[in-house]
């Protein structure tokens, strides 16, 4: 008999509430996130692998202007989109991740070169665009990635201090980010992490999504993990190799794992977001402690998408 496959999707959580959605903009998230689902649930019931859904169902969100990650991209202090992704394997713990890269129309894939065609696991900046067109990898121009909505959420904080999250407006919020993790029929796991980070984020900066242990892990002894949320919390609580750890060294269930990490040991250190993730049984696990966290997944053979709590 063939194993069971499970997909989980994410774009981002936060201050997500029904009455800040129009109708109309509700309606184009589920869209986007079921297109997402469907492609990634096709890969996988065709015998695809987990790497392959994964990378299908980010690609879709990076495609959207609606999340902060490609097309999506939130911009800088300068006026520019910095991107980061990550993506991992777990069938033998391979990992591939960027940051800071510019004009690259879909990080995930990148990160996934990086994994499968270096001998790194973490590349950034020039460096990794460089690579990127080696690798012959697309790139668009400045005006693919303007979206109206995220000039002017730039625009409102621009030459201040503050950082502010995509999908808030809350000033200072910093959440954003798209992701994937997938088990296949072959019994391998995997996941996938990208994001454009905090719209007016100065320095440089560079938050959990693209760091193997905190915004992605992957191993199909424990699970798979993608992370979204305020990514300075979700880095100092390495949370996404938190999650594995409790399965494996103290037996803990996905679901108790998850709980644990997302709603004790985040929030001690003050942090908010959520994550998705997927086991070696088919579990997946969709927790948040915010309002609102853009989400799908295909467990059992029924799909489901969702926006609020």
């Amino acid at each position: 008999m063939a194993n069971p496959i499970s997909l989980a999707i994410h774009g981002g959580s936060g201050t997500i509430l029904k009455s800040m959605l129009t109708p109309e903009q509700e309606v184009a998230y589920r869209t986007t996130l079921q297109l997402s689902l469907d492609q990634g649930k096709k890969v996988l019931e065709n015998g695809g692998s987990a790497i392959d859904a994964v990378s299908t169902s980010v690609m879709v969100l990076e495609d959207s202007h609606l999340f902060n990650a490609g097309k999506g991209a939130v911009y800088t202090a300068i006026g520019t989109q910095e991107m980061d992704a990550s993506i991992m394997n777990g069938a033998d713990r391979k990992a591939g991740a960027v940051a800071m890269v510019k004009g690259v129309k879909n990080p995930i894939q990148l990160a996934r070169l990086v994994m499968e065609k270096s001998e790194h696991v973490f590349l950034a900046a020039q460096g990794a665009e460089e690579f990127a067109k080696m690798q012959g990898v697309k790139f668009e121009a400045a005006d693919y990635f303007h979206d109206e909505l995220r000039y002017n959420q730039w625009q409102s904080v621009k030459g201040t201090d503050k950082t502010q999250l995509d999908h808030t407006p809350i000033v200072d919020e910093k959440f954003g980010t798209v992701g994937a993790v997938a088990l296949d029929a072959s019994g391998n796991i995997a996941s996938a992490t990208s994001t454009g980070g905090m719209t007016n984020k100065k320095f440089g900066r560079v938050g959990d999504s693209p760091i193997i242990g905190s915004g992605t892990y992957a191993h199909n002894k424990t699970c798979a993990v993608s992370c979204t949320g305020s990514g300075e919390y979700f880095l100092r609580g390495v949370v996404a190799y938190d999650v594995s750890c409790l399965m494996e060294y103290r037996g803990l269930s996905l679901s108790e794992a998850t709980k644990i990490v997302i709603h004790d040991r985040l929030l001690e250190l003050g942090g908010d977001g959520g994550l998705i993730a997927v086991d070696q049984k088919g579990n997946v696990s969709l927790e948040f402690n915010t309002e609102g966290m853009y989400r799908g997944s295909f467990v059992n053979g029924i799909s489901d998408v969702s926006i609020f709590k």
